[in-house]
Parts: structure tokens; C-alpha cells; sequence
């Protein structure tokens, strides 16, 4: 923590970057950041910088053209920018500098950039209660050679496959879904893909937050249900729309209340913890399905890091509280070791 009287006596300093303003009485954390410009504009909206600053946090810009060793100093640095130089940087920073957290650790982050990956730990989970069971679905990456496409989903008896790109690097692209039609079709995708059997589900999808201990579920229109017995009536490789932004909320509209019931509590704090612990991750967000004729069959289908929280109602209160959380957790630790 940045205490008053640190932050005054660091005037000089702070005020020769041009980062931090002449008097912050009231300062008591500071987060630097490192974001794309669509992400600041997302997530540093006026509501949380303004209750961030009423609450003693101060958001400071990393400069990218400057070391990060002569910025700060910082309690917490927050970032979500791509690249392997970028990530030597803060893992330099973080063993010359223990004492600010780093969110997140780029080598977990790093797991979730990757489909074949992001999965693996829920299904190693294999979470089942008497809330219900949580899974994945059936999946099939496929790296090059794209005619091969059609016997590699046969073998794997993969009904209805999606596509997705391999690779998410924060790109529209990397969040392209396509559904193949036809063996043909298939053999027009383009690799490296991960093809999941898409299960209906209501055309509902529940977005679950992560941060830290908190967990924010929000109710979003998804792809509709797939009749497969129309398939046949079908050819060619769709390409569905984005369908999980803001403007996609369900939250409000007037659904089945069998499809719209949102996951047992109990069963999702469950996940979120196991994801925590196995993920190394405080950021994140699961998009979770309901198969649709089940109560209780439930599939996680993509996992993000440093989701859209903007879109998250409330998130301003979450956040700060999880920022001020952190840094007074590290401050009881260092008092009861001395």
C-alpha cells in the first residue's frame, strides 16, 4: 500500500512521469495498467474510475515506451496485452519486484490462449454433485490439412461440429464460430480449428464472472438450437455472428423458466474454485450451457481471461473491492510475519 505520507514524500518522482497529480491525500493503492485502447475505453469507464478514486485507487497508464523497472511504484499491475516480448518483460518484473501482484501470471494466462488447452481442466475436474454435473463438450483439434477433416470427424463421431480458431488472441477472428454442414464442408474449413460438438441449449448461454472470490452471473443470448433432422435439407459452412456481447443480455427478456434458471450456486462456486486453484488465474470468465431437456447437464464451452467486465452489472463495486481486498490480505500477511 501506498500510504499518505509515501505518496507525498514521492511527488517529485511521480509528478516528473506526469502520471500522478500533486496532492492524493487520500491515496492508498495504485494500479498500474497495460491495455489495448478498446479495452481501456471498456473497462476504465468513468463509473469505476470514479468510485476507484473515492475508495483510495488510482489508475495509473503503463507507458510502453519506457521500462517497466523505472515506472510505479505500483501495488498491483493489471494487463492484458499479447506477445511473447511482452511477457519476458513482466516475468523480469515480477522477480525484481515480489511485492507487487501481478494480474495475471502470463504463463497461466497463456493457457487459456489456446483451445486444446483452455478445456483441460474441467474436464479433469469431472465435476459432479447433487447440483448437478459440469463438463465439456466432445472435441477434436485439427492442426493442418484440412481434407482430412471429414475422416478425423467420422472416427471421432463427432455429430454437428463448431469450429473454432485454435488460437484466441483477442481478435474478432479468433471468435469466429462456423458450423460445417455437410463431410464437403467440413473439408472448406480452415485449420488450425478445434471442432466441438455443439449441443443445444435453449440458445442460452450463462456467463460466469470471476473475480477473485466473486463470482457475477449473467444470462446470454447464444446460437439457437440446431434440429438434426434438417441437417439433411442443409449445405455449405455457416458462420455464426458474435452473439455474447451486451447487446445479446437475456437477462431481462420474458424466457422459459426452464431454460432461463441460472446454475445452482453452490455447484459454480465449486468450479470457480477448482478453476482458481488448477488455472493459477483471478481474472477470468466460464461460458457455461445448459443441454436443453436437462435440469442439471451442464457444459463449460470457452473459458476468457480478462473478460468484459464493462458488461457486467455492478462491476465497479466488485473490482474495487477485490483490488482493496488483495493489497489488504498482502498487508496482514507481511504484519503477522514481522
Amino acid at each position: 500500500m501506498r500510504l499518505n505520507e509515501d505518496c507525498r514524500n514521492g511527488e517529485e518522482k511521480e509528478n516528473d512521469r506526469g502520471s500522478l497529480p500533486l496532492s492524493l491525500p487520500q491515496l492508498k493503492l495504485v494500479v498500474g495498467y497495460a491495455l489495448t485502447s478498446k479495452k481501456v475505453k471498456s473497462f476504465l469507464q468513468p463509473k469505476l474510475e470514479g468510485l476507484a478514486r473515492r475508495k483510495g485507487i488510482l489508475f495509473v497508464a503503463i507507458d510502453h515506451q519506457k521500462p517497466l523497472a523505472e515506472q510505479g511504484p505500483f501495488d498491483i499491475v493489471l494487463h492484458k496485452l499479447t506477445g511473447e516480448a511482452w511477457g519476458r518483460i513482466l516475468e523480469d518484473y515480477r522477480e525484481k519486484h515480489p511485492e507487487v501482484t501481478v494480474l495475471d501470471p502470463p504463463d497461466a494466462i497463456q493457457h487459456l490462449y489456446n483451445r486444446q488447452s483452455m478445456l483441460k481442466d474441467v474436464a479433469d475436474i469431472n465435476l459432479c454433485d447433487s447440483y448437478g454435473k459440469i463438463g465439456v463438450p466432445k472435441q477434436l483439434v485439427i492442426t493442418k490439412d484440412s481434407s482430412a477433416i471429414p475422416d478425423a470427424v467420422s472416427k471421432a463421431e463427432l455429430t454437428l461440429p463448431i469450429a473454432k480458431p485454435l488460437v484466441v488472441d483477442g481478435t474478432a477472428k479468433s471468435h469466429e464460430l462456423s458450423l460445417a454442414y455437410d463431410a464437403f464442408s467440413l473439408s472448406k474449413l480452415d485449420p488450425p480449428i478445434v471442432l466441438q460438438e455443439f449441443v443445444n441449449h435453449g440458445g442460452l448461454l450463462f456467463k460466469v464472472y470471476i473475480v477473485g472470490e466473486a463470482i457475477k452471473v449473467v444470462r446470454r443470448f447464444s446460437l439457437p438450437d440446431v434440429d438434426k433432422r434438417e441437417l439433411r435439407k442443409n449445405a455449405g459452412v455457416y458462420r455464426f455472428p458474435r452473439v455474447s456481447c451486451a447487446a445479446a443480455s437475456a437477462d431481462d427478456a420474458n424466457l422459459d423458466p426452464g431454460i432461463a434458471e441460472l446454475p445452482p450456486r453452490p455447484l459454480l462456486e465449486r468450479l470457480a474454485k477448482e478453476l482458481r486453484r488448477r488455472l493459477g488465474l483471478l481474472l477470468f470468465n466460464i461460458d457455461i450451457i445448459r443441454e436443453h431437456g436437462t435440469r442439471d447437464r451442464y457444459y463449460v464451452i470457452d473459458i476468457n481471461y480478462f473478460p468484459g467486465y464493462g458488461k457486467m452489472p455492478g462491476y465497479e463495486h466488485i473490482f474495487t473491492d477485490f483490488l482493496l481486498g488483495l493489497v489488504q490480505s498482502k498487508y496482514k500477511r507481511l504484519l503477522s510475519n514481522t
